[in-house]
């Protein structure tokens, strides 16, 4: 690695956080100079613009997200664990969040909305890989034979997603991670009695 490309990944990783707590307008160039100890000739000697810092900010805390849950479903062999896998990450999730800030995905989709299409662009990207990877554990079940054969995988990997998301939305707005942990034990419990209800 050259050290342009060291110093482009350190201001990355020090935008990262600012980004994903504070959002796109509420990040001023300011703030980044401030966290990287660099003056403005040395941030626009390494990227063009702001927009070009915030893309590559969501990918880094997109990846560290990915990375980290990735990890530990890689780590279990059946559909079934990879799945309860994914609901014990998310537990207490906004209270020791592995991402500093919070859920990368949810927190750049609510700030990008219409204003930033370049960052709704990257978020779509991150769903619909996020829903791809459900949707391959529950064929992965159903393969196992251990998921209902009938089971719509896309209906239910959105269905999962939606409240993990919505959870940790909720809990977040409430400061109340129990709500959170409701809707995951609700998961597990919709697996068990409706995914393994074979036939």
């Amino acid at each position: 690695m050259t050290k342009a490309e060291k110093t482009k990944e350190f201001i990355i990783a020090k935008a990262a956080p600012l980004f994903n707590k504070k959002g796109y307008a509420g990040t001023s160039m300011s703030d980044i100079m401030k966290a990287t100890g660099l003056a403005k000739g040395g941030l626009y000697g390494n990227f063009e613009s702001k927009d070009e810092i915030a893309a590559l900010a969501f990918e880094y805390s997109y990846n560290q997200l990915k990375e980290d849950i990735g990890a530990k479903v890689r780590a279990k062999k059946t559909g079934v664990d990879k799945l309860l896998t994914i609901f014990q990450y998310y537990k207490n999730y906004t209270v020791s969040p592995p991402v500093d800030g919070g859920c990368p995905l949810m927190n750049t989709a609510i700030d990008a909305d219409d204003a930033y299409p370049f960052l709704k662009k990257k978020a779509r990207a991150a769903l619909q890989e996020m829903l791809g990877s459900l949707q391959h554990i529950l064929k992965k079940g159903i393969e196992e034979g251990s998921f209902r054969k009938d089971l719509n995988v896309k209906k239910e990997a959105e269905l999962i997603f939606a409240q993990i998301e919505g959870g940790i939305m909720m809990a977040k707005v409430l400061d109340e991670v129990t709500v959170l942990n409701r809707l995951l034990d609700n998961l597990k419990y919709r697996m068990e009695e409706e995914y393994m209800k074979l036939p």
